[in-house]
């Protein structure tokens, strides 16, 4: 299948030809859900924490006498059934960590990348034309591509200034196409990168 290649002056240059089964897979829902559900349940720290009643300071002495008092009998000050107290069955620390296989992560970003090129949501430089950073630049390229809406932005190692012409940008975000996920895709509108980040998608999903 064939994608178009713009400019940073939105002028398509060439067609780029990619992998029908890279970018041109059926979308599966429950598949890219239990990824993202996944990347979003390993990022929780699982630090909550209550004290037992073998923790809480005190409770040594026995608050009164154990008949004659017309009350309930009690061993302890520091009792779960007592305001202020030990918690009986409180949150302890933990993790959340979900486990996935590689082969079922690879197949819920090619059905994302996939989505993105059919709702035409995909956008494909040649290279980047920066010579500093600015970030007027960048907000004059993005209006060029037709980026109306938030966008995330895979750089490779070759694009210069790409991250701080967009660090200022609330709409945008930039982060290496070697640690792109499927939450990062899901959450934005729009999709830019090189045709040197779409070679390494193409290599690094490779389904064979």
């Amino acid at each position: 299948m064939l994608i178009p290649v713009y400019s940073t002056n939105g002028e398509m240059v060439e067609s780029l030809e990619v992998r029908e089964d890279v970018f041109g897979v059926p979308f599966n829902e429950p598949l890219v859900h239990q990824a993202v559900t996944r990347l979003m349940a390993n990022a929780r720290k699982g630090t909550h924490a209550t004290k037992t009643r073998a923790e809480v300071s005190g409770g040594g002495r026995k608050p009164f006498r154990q008949k004659g008092t017309g009350r309930a009998r009690q061993g302890s000050t520091r009792a779960p059934n007592l305001r202020g107290c030990g918690v009986a069955f409180g949150p302890h620390p933990r993790s959340y960590k979900q486990a996935m296989p590689l082969k079922m992560r690879r197949l819920a970003m090619r059905c994302l990348l996939s989505e993105k090129v059919l709702e035409e949501h995909l956008r494909v430089l040649n290279q980047w034309a920066l010579e500093a950073p600015r970030t007027k630049d960048m907000i004059i390229a993005l209006e060029k591509l037709g980026i109306s809406d938030s966008v995330l932005i895979l750089a490779t190692a070759d694009d210069q200034w790409v991250r701080k012409s967009a660090r200022n940008l609330p709409n945008a975000w930039v982060m290496s196409v070697e640690t792109a996920n499927v939450l990062k895709i899901i959450s934005y509108e729009y999709l830019l990168t090189t045709v040197n980040g779409m070679r390494w998608l193409e290599e690094t999903l490779d389904p064979n």
